[in-house]
């Protein structure tokens, strides 16, 4: 990390951000509006590369939002791109060692209720991993995290209430749900749907579970919104595909740039 750090410090020697921002397919329009803001490629940071998938620009943008250092992740790594964990490791770890004490997360999801429909926002209340592996196997450094973290309260109960707040002055619906998250890129059979159903879930997609594992270990709160893209497989008679996941992704990002802004001005204010 040192070395992430000493790279990043290149670009920007002074910057602390308060909060990390992770953006997901499609979401990348809340970093274009940051202030005074300073982009470095995810192929400039050691350990990092920049991600194939469409919708994902591997940028870390640092900048100002509502006049609060954040620091923004355009685009996530996937295992699923053949990524290791050492990488996404690294991607949120350097949230934390920039100064940072909380994050927030977003991705594209599937809706498995059905008035939850493509286009809204849900605010993720736990998770349920089915990743292969788990993103803190193997060594554990004691300097950044203990060998055994507790993901209780996972998705900070106090900055849930918080957004449920903003969400309700802004009048915009969040329903608040579980999302259960899978290694991809093939997309769910009608059957796995049902039975992710009958496990709880209520929102489906492939990232997410493996950030929120690693910045809990690391110390970082986190509080999570899904897009909703589409309605899982079964429950429409509308094709699942990446292209739909983009567009529809852009009418929940357009509730996101009213959502986190008020949110990360609000939490700022409160400290």
């Amino acid at each position: 990390m040192q070395e992430v750090i000493a790279a990043i410090r290149k670009y920007a020697p002074h910057f602390v951000p308060k909060m990390g921002i992770l953006l997901g397919s499609g979401l990348g329009m809340i970093a274009e509006q940051l202030t005074q803001a300073i982009t470095i490629p995810y192929q400039a940071i050691p350990g990092l590369q920049a991600g194939a998938v469409s919708g994902h620009a591997s940028l870390l943008v640092l900048g100002y939002l509502q006049g609060v250092p954040v620091a923004c992740l355009k685009g996530r790594l996937h295992l699923y791109e053949g990524v290791s964990y050492e990488s996404i490791r690294r991607l949120v770890r350097m949230v934390k060692f920039l100064g940072a004490d909380t994050l927030v997360v977003t991705g594209a999801a599937g809706s498995l209720r059905e008035e939850v429909g493509a286009g809204e926002v849900m605010l993720i209340q736990d998770h349920i991993h089915l990743h292969p592996g788990n993103p803190l196997q193997g060594p554990n450094d004691e300097s950044i995290g203990p060998r055994f973290v507790s993901l209780e309260n996972a998705y900070d109960e106090g900055l849930r209430d918080s957004m449920k707040a903003i969400a309700a002055r802004l009048a915009i619906a969040l329903p608040e749900g579980v999302y259960l998250s899978l290694l991809g890129p093939s997309f769910e059979t009608p059957a796995e749907i049902r039975a992710f159903r009958t496990l709880g879930a209520d929102a489906v997609g492939m990232s997410v579970a493996p950030e929120v594992i690693i910045a809990r270990h690391c110390g970082l709160r986190v509080m999570g919104l899904a897009a909703i893209t589409n309605l899982a497989v079964g429950l429409s008679s509308d094709k699942v595909t990446h292209e739909g996941t983009l567009h529809f992704a852009e009418f929940a990002a357009r509730k996101l740039t009213k959502l986190i802004p008020a949110f990360v001005k609000e939490l700022a204010a409160n400290e």
